[in-house]
């Protein structure tokens, strides 16, 4: 493929202006989308240790229980 060709390619007919902003506004969505439920399950654990251990707390137990 020869310099011009690549030049065409990337101009899209005229409208580069448009088609490239929508890949990357694409691929942030994917992005975001791929991310969000990894961040909302870490933040979600996090609350539920930070209830369980004040629940123990407030049974006077400790926070992990020791096996027999």
């Amino acid at each position: 493929m020869n310099m011009h060709a690549l030049q065409v390619f990337f101009a899209m007919g005229g409208y580069a202006a448009y088609v490239w902003p929508a890949y990357a506004l694409f691929f942030i969505v994917l992005i975001a989308d791929t991310l969000a439920p990894v961040l909302r399950r870490r933040r979600v654990l996090r609350e539920l240790r930070v209830r369980l251990a004040r629940q123990s707390a407030r049974q006077g137990r400790s926070p992990h229980p020791t096996s027999p």
